[in-house]
């Protein structure tokens, strides 16, 4: 199921002449292994991450003030599912637009199997639609290893080759040494990194040390 939300689809802004200092897709896992509580936590700390103060005061550090952030769930080679198109975060209030769609978005995706692969080649088909930037990022969260679709490692190597860094949220709820998985075959280019998570119950606090990392990383550049 290829496709974005339309009916929470967010105002687009003029994007094609604004520079950001990070385009940033966040790759959601809703694979089977994903019950629908982890779901909700997933979006949940997402949301909350981007309404931190200190991820703002990290965007408002950079040489243009403003990122370009999408979002996406995916599990089998045929489902990603685009939930927040483009969109610039400026100001506060930008961010807590997309928070309040993340917290009201339903689960339409298909529960399929784990195509890290198959998500990374989708991930950097969205980027090619980013506004221009300094830096641009996959953001990968995922409780289990590649199962199916695209070879996890060419899928890698190709975005890397294009100059987009991964990152990856190992939630180690199931799969214990998912961060080392992570590091081996799924992330790669400039300033990459893993951050673990123990549990769905740990992942709020991840990923707002990811989202700011990530920030600022971009401000680096």
């Amino acid at each position: 199921m290829l496709g974005t939300l339309a009916a929470t689809t967010l105002p687009s802004p003029a994007l094609a002449t604004t520079v950001v200092d990070l385009a940033l897709v966040l790759a959601i896992d809703c694979s089977y292994s994903v019950d629908q509580n982890e779901f909700q936590l997933q979006l949940r700390g997402t949301g909350q991450a981007l309404l931190d103060s200190k991820t703002f005061e990290a965007i408002s550090r950079g040489p243009n003030k403003k990122i370009a952030i999408s979002v996406f769930l995916w599990s089998d080679p045929d489902s990603q599912f685009v939930i927040i198109p483009w969109h610039l975060i400026a100001t506060p209030s930008d961010a807590f637009e997309i928070a309040n769609i993340l917290l009201k978005i339903p689960r339409d995706l298909y529960r399929g199997t784990t195509a890290t692969g198959s998500a990374l080649l989708f991930a950097k088909s969205m980027l090619k639609t980013a506004p221009s930037s300094l830096r641009r990022v996959v953001d990968v969260s995922t409780d289990g290893i590649r199962n199916t679709g695209a070879e996890i490692v060419s899928a890698r190597d190709e975005l890397v080759a294009d100059g987009i860094t991964i990152n990856g949220l190992a939630i180690e709820s199931d799969t214990k040494d998912l961060s080392e998985y992570l590091t081996k075959f799924v992330i790669g280019g400039d300033g990459h990194f893993v951050v673990r998570a123990n549990d769905y119950d740990a992942y709020s606090a991840a990923i707002k040390i990811k989202l700011l990392r990530e920030i600022e990383n971009a401000n680096l550049t």
